[in-house]
């Protein structure tokens, strides 16, 4: 990327950083690594509220019922349990089952039991799902391609989505395991 349209500097973000000690709110709010983290999450609560606003337009479903579906599709039959789908989301089991039983009273999942195990439920697609699932992603597909990845120069795009791969791996696996 072009330092010029990123304001940083080239070597401002080494892997040894040399950055002085950050000791008043003016120094931080300068901080290379405080900013790019800014820049990151800014860029991500943007896009987010575009993208979730036209899918609950068109859909009517949240982004997050949307990552659910997106979960449950890949995981596939029979399902996942409620406990998988809050780690997949990084939300308490609570917050899960709250937001599963939104989405089984729009149709859109269904729980059953698990096989080998009656005690176990687990949460799986409905045909309603399943379609919901694929015209939202249609729509998200479009407008990642027109609000992300055209925003970037095409030779970067790879690159791109690969380093935001690495970031993702990096920030799940340094959670904590949710209960």
């Amino acid at each position: 990327m072009n330092p010029q349209t990123t304001g940083l500097e080239a070597g401002d973000l080494g892997a040894e950083p040399e950055h002085a000690e950050i000791g008043t709110a003016k120094q931080a709010a300068a901080d290379d690594r405080v900013l790019v983290f800014g820049r990151l999450l800014g860029a991500a609560n943007r896009l987010e509220h575009i993208l979730g606003r036209e899918i609950e337009a068109e859909c009517g479903i949240s982004h997050l019922m949307f990552e659910v579906l997106l979960i449950l599709g890949r995981a596939g039959e029979p399902g996942l349990p409620m406990r998988r789908i809050a780690q997949e989301q990084v939300l308490t089991t609570g917050g899960a089952t709250r937001l599963v039983d939104r989405m089984v009273r729009a149709g859109l999942v269904e729980r059953v039991a698990e096989p080998g195990d009656r005690r176990v439920h687990l949460v799986r697609l409905t045909e309603a799902g399943e379609r919901t699932a694929v015209t939202a992603a249609r729509l998200h597909a479009r407008n990642v391609q027109r609000y992300l990845l055209d925003a970037l120069p095409a030779d970067e795009r790879e690159l791109f989505a690969a380093q935001v791969k690495l970031i993702g791996h990096a920030a799940r696996d340094a959670l904590p395991p949710l209960g």
